[in-house]
């Protein structure tokens, strides 16, 4: 005989993980589903044996505009501050990225025109209209080739809001109110906002649907073409492989906690973190060594190396033939990343979580202020 819950959540992810808790926070029975092994998709984070933490499915910056967002996530890991740097390594030189208006300068002297102007029908014709094209080649062509392995012009042209150019001087990757790292790592928030409440990992609900009945409420945050089991087509993701070094004899490698790496003459490496400069100052003097890891874009072919939506007319097509289907199915919430096919940041998935809280579950969220609500 099935087994029966009033409101059950397949992941245990951002999304999912901040539904679940504002369920329960009200009594409502909830049952939570992890196909993998452990807590919290891909924010899961690890320390290594020299004690520095590393993120498991690479690095993840929160970062935020909202104040009750930022409230939310403090009732469950006390933050520190980090303000995250990024340099590029372009021409053996490592560069600020985003880029900087004194490299513009630098590089394409003092007269520098956009490479594009007009209306950008894709992402390398949006990237042109905020630099001229020899910028354009050198920090950010042969990134976005090897990241998503297609010509930049089949791409999205929304994909390049991802970044500006910057005032001289400016080095903060994000420039959001509120910015950290939990100090106990995001492995340990995850486990207190899903305290209390009836979690299972090592469950794959799509291979035991049956054994579940939902009451009032299914809500999935795996991906969407995956619970249809494909019928229109599988959707593209990017993933990417990575592989991790200890050098138990250097302290510091690199000037900043990620390097990028643009140049197609790198092969298919985008990027290498030195985790232990994310971890606060006062830690990183008690460690010895430094552990770094390379990111490598692959066609992942497992839903758990998912990680980035491909943002292409194709996949937005037959996305949006699926999100027609899970609308029209009453009892139903497909949402997240996967399941809404986004790229969300972790603001952005907490975000949406309370907006879906309020206009699908009908619950007063204290923590939505109006900011969060517009954008989510």
């Amino acid at each position: 005989m099935p087994e029966s819950v009033d409101y059950l959540i397949v992941g245990s992810g951002l999304t999912g993980g901040t539904l679940a808790r504002l369920l329960s926070d009200v009594g409502r029975e909830v049952l939570v589903l992890d196909r993998r092994k452990h807590l919290g998709g891909n924010v899961y984070d690890e320390v290594h044996s020299s004690g520095i933490r590393f993120h498991t499915y690479g690095p993840h910056l929160f970062r935020t505009n909202s104040k009750g967002i930022w409230e939310f996530v403090n009732r469950f890991a006390e933050f520190y501050e980090y303000i995250h740097q990024v340099s590029t390594l372009v021409d053996g030189r490592y560069e600020t990225w985003p880029i900087t208006t004194d490299t513009l300068l630098r590089i394409a002297g003092e007269q520098w025109e956009p490479g594009f102007l007009g209306s950008p029908s894709n992402f390398e014709e949006a990237s042109l209209r905020m630099m001229p094209r020899i910028v354009y080649e050198k920090f950010v062509r042969g990134y976005t080739i090897k990241q998503w392995g297609v010509d930049p012009k089949t791409l999205a042209a929304q994909l390049a809001k991802r970044f500006d150019v910057r005032e001289e001087g400016d080095r903060r990757f994000s420039r959001h109110r509120f910015q950290g790292l939990p100090r106990k790592g995001y492995a340990n928030l995850i486990a207190n906002l899903l305290s209390g409440i009836s979690v299972r990992t090592g469950v794959d609900y799509l291979q035991c649907r049956s054994q579940f009945h939902v009451r009032k409420m299914l809500i999935y945050t795996g991906p969407i073409d995956e619970y249809y089991n494909s019928e229109l087509g599988k959707l593209y993701y990017r993933g990417q492989h990575r592989e991790s070094q200890y050098l138990p004899n250097i302290n510091q490698i690199q000037p900043d906690s990620v390097i990028n790496y643009p140049g197609l003459e790198d092969g298919n490496l985008v990027r290498q973190i030195e985790w232990k400069l994310m971890m606060p100052k006062s830690e990183q003097l008690t460690i010895t060594g430094t552990l770094l890891t390379t990111e490598r874009p692959v066609y992942p072919n497992s839903p758990d190396e998912y990680e980035y939506p491909f943002p292409d007319q194709r996949n937005a097509d037959l996305y949006a033939a699926y999100r027609k289907r899970a609308d029209a199915e009453d009892g139903l919430i497909v949402c997240g990343r996967l399941g809404e096919y986004r790229y969300y940041d972790m603001d952005h998935a907490i975000g949406r979580a309370l907006v879906l809280a309020k206009r699908k579950l009908g619950l007063v969220v204290s923590y939505l202020d109006s900011a969060a609500e517009i954008e989510y």
